[in-house]
């Protein structure tokens, strides 16, 4: 099939590289325009665009998609099928209407839940014990076109919203690929999503950092795995502010909420407002390096 692909993010690759290997035309990738990077600012190129430019697929990164010129190449491309993953821009409904087949999305949870920016972080962050994958026609309406396929898969207690989205990546291109091959033999299925029963996905923010030590021990540890990499947990350890990367389930205690129970070998053990607590493992003090909770004490020793 000749698919016009679209994608940024090292979370489309995996769709990409997957229709690549089951033998499709790809005639071009649509990415985000390339972007300064640490320092230097360098310009970087999307993870996507680096794997375009080893299969010699044509790149292109428009800065506007309203102003015809997008549309005007999307026709001279002339694809069957447009595939949407993590593009990161919204498309106008002349480009999603403009292929035969129309324009698909492989979005990272199971819709109609988690629409929006960052389904993956907000499926942890709400305690789900499982999420998946969905592809779908592409509407007006953000990710609420009709459902082709949806695959599930359960989450990890330890996962965290980094590794979840690798897993989530791989899942995607399976289900990319079967929806892709049921298009050609014109057996994709097509179910509305259910009306009123959505919920939204909102953006990350560093306002969603410090950790509440009065919630639950649960919920903390959802905080920690589903903002990892970014924004990441915060508390204060030993007099400096830690990102918090990694915590394990304690025991029971009496304490006030944020009271250090314990400090050594095992982490840092911290009570919580349900009468558990949580051993912090791993962190980040600012300005340092990410290390196990034990070799932070070396040089922040704690007087429990």
């Amino acid at each position: 099939m000749r698919i016009l692909f679209m994608g940024t993010p090292e979370f489309a690759v995996a769709s990409l590289r997957r229709l690549v290997e089951d033998g499709n035309e790809i005639c071009g990738v649509f990415t985000q325009p390339d972007k300064p990077k640490n320092r230097g600012h360098k310009l970087a190129f999307s993870p996507v665009k680096e794997y375009a430019l080893t299969e010699s697929i044509p790149v292109y990164q428009p800065l506007k998609l309203r102003d015809g010129e997008a549309m005007d190449l999307v026709t001279a491309l002339s694809p069957e099928l447009i595939v949407v993953a993590a593009y990161g821009r919204i498309l106008p409904e002349d480009i999603l209407n403009a292929p035969p087949l129309g324009s698909i999305n492989v979005h990272s949870s199971l819709l109609p839940k988690y629409r929006g920016a960052a389904p993956i972080n907000w499926a942890i962050l709400e305690g789900e014990r499982e999420t998946g994958v969905s592809i779908m026609y592409m509407a007006n309406e953000l990710d609420a076109g009709d459902v082709i396929l949806q695959k599930t898969t359960p989450i990890g207690a330890e996962e965290d919203a980094q590794a979840l989205t690798a897993r989530l990546a791989e899942l995607g291109a399976q289900a990319l690929s079967e929806t892709v091959a049921a298009l050609l033999s014109g057996t994709a299925s097509r179910t509305p999503q259910p009306s009123g029963a959505q919920t939204y996905a909102s953006m990350l923010s560093r306002e969603m950092s410090p950790i509440d030590w009065t919630r639950s021990a649960r919920a903390i540890d959802c905080q920690v795995r589903g903002l990892i990499p970014w924004p990441c947990a915060t508390a204060e350890i030993a007099g400096q502010r830690c990102k918090i990367y990694r915590t394990t389930p304690g025991g029971r205690t009496d304490k006030a909420p944020g009271t250090i129970l314990a400090a050594g070998k095992q982490g840092i053990e911290v009570s919580c407002g349900d009468g558990k607590s949580l051993l912090i493992t791993e962190l980040q003090a600012e300005g340092g390096k990410r290390m196990s909770a034990a070799a932070y004490l070396l040089g922040h020793p704690i007087q429990v």
